[in-house]
């Protein structure tokens, strides 16, 4: 295989196991996961010191941490309805996506993926789209098919069901927000159970996991992280798909649009995005043109993130309390940078992160997208 990130050194079977019951630990998501990884040089190590750190970021009960048989489990279940976990660091997990900050550690995957290595856009918009935008989605992703170009999408109503209608003969991935086998919206079932058997479909979420409102902004940065470009075809002033637009720019990644009418509140979003200079898409051959601009899709940097060899454990540091009072009072519910956390406290970056990553385990703190970090309020 011509790809690189095939160079990356797979976890054996206990270190996969290993991250597999670390991101389902209580407390433990994808950032959290990336830094415990990059400290402690393997998953197996991390697990061994999660109590002591929880215990340290002022945490009483016991952390719930899955037993290996707990994730045999969830393994099994997936089995069950023809899905595989994908591991980050494994070859099959898709590239594109281990480069974006807080890449999930773990996908469940119905489905083919080669597709991953194919050129790919991801295609959102509104879900009560206009008959106009429906058709032109559906005719674009036929177009784009036909050019060897994957089609990526959320699987919801309207736009969404559109760009995967037009491309499942070419090869189309559907990123669902809650588990790889719960379909929704429902009247979707005959189109989740083609793309499932035909193209790819990945979930982060376990198998049974019914999507609730907070499981579509984490989907959304998925959809943008799998590819080089995100198109935004009709989007209201609020709407997920400017999300997924805002997620694939903090990505690097580039940002278009389908100009729409101003008489029409379902293309102000969309048309925002022209005017901040989101590149305009009027037919296949502006996308093909952009993603040709890149030239060869350089290979993921991070591919080798998480490979076991070159991760130096990083020794669990004493911190006075002191330390600890003066970063947790800088937190609020209110998402702050690290770097401004760092520059407000005055402490030295290891230090601080080490007592951010103790509080977020205590339940005390919580990883927002961008590097920010904010305070957990119990309610009373």
């Amino acid at each position: 295989m011509a790809n690189g990130h095939h160079t990356s050194v797979a976890p054996d079977a206990t270190e996969r196991l290993a991250r597999l019951r670390l991101i389902r630990t209580e407390n433990v998501g994808p950032v959290t996961f990336q830094h415990l990884l990059a400290r402690f040089g393997s998953a197996r190590a991390a697990l061994e010191q999660l109590p002591d750190l929880a215990r340290r970021g002022g945490r009483r009960a016991k952390l719930k941490i899955p037993t290996p048989a707990d994730i045999e489990k969830e393994m099994a279940a997936n089995e069950a309805v023809g899905a595989r976990l994908l591991v980050m660091g494994e070859p099959d997990f898709p590239a594109m996506l281990s480069q974006i900050e807080g890449a999930p550690a773990a996908v469940s995957l119905l489905g083919h993926p080669h597709l991953f290595l194919e050129p790919s856009i991801s295609i959102v918009g509104a879900r009560n789209a206009s008959g106009n935008a429906v058709r032109f989605t559906e005719k674009l992703a036929r177009d784009l098919g036909a050019h060897g170009i994957v089609v990526v999408s959320g699987l919801a109503r309207g736009v969404d069901t559109a760009a995967h209608t037009g491309s499942l003969e070419t090869g189309t991935v559907a990123v669902v927000a809650g588990g790889a086998d719960v379909i929704y919206p429902p009247e979707n079932a005959a189109l989740h159970a083609r793309i499932a058997a035909e193209g790819a479909l990945i979930a982060e979420a376990p198998i049974g996991t019914r999507p609730l409102a907070r499981h579509f902004p984490a989907r959304n940065r998925i959809i943008a992280g799998l590819t080089r470009a995100t198109l935004v075809v009709e989007a209201a002033k609020r709407s997920g798909s400017l999300i997924t637009a805002r997620f694939a720019a903090d990505q690097g990644r580039e940002v278009c649009a389908v100009p729409g009418s101003p008489m029409d509140p379902r293309c102000a979003g969309s048309n925002g995005l022209l005017r901040d200079g989101a590149h305009l898409i009027e037919r296949p051959e502006d996308i093909m043109s952009l993603l040709l601009r890149g030239g060869v899709r350089e290979e993921p940097a991070l591919s080798d993130l998480f490979s076991i060899s070159d991760l130096t454990p990083h020794p669990t540091m004493d911190i006075d309390e002191k330390a600890r009072t003066r970063v947790l009072t800088i937190l609020d519910a209110t998402p702050l940078a690290v770097d401004e956390i760092i520059r407000q406290c005055q402490l030295s970056p290891p230090v601080v992160l080490t007592i951010l990553l103790e509080a977020e385990l205590a339940g005390e703190a919580e990883r927002h997208p961008g590097n920010r970090v904010a305070r957990r309020y119990s309610p009373p």
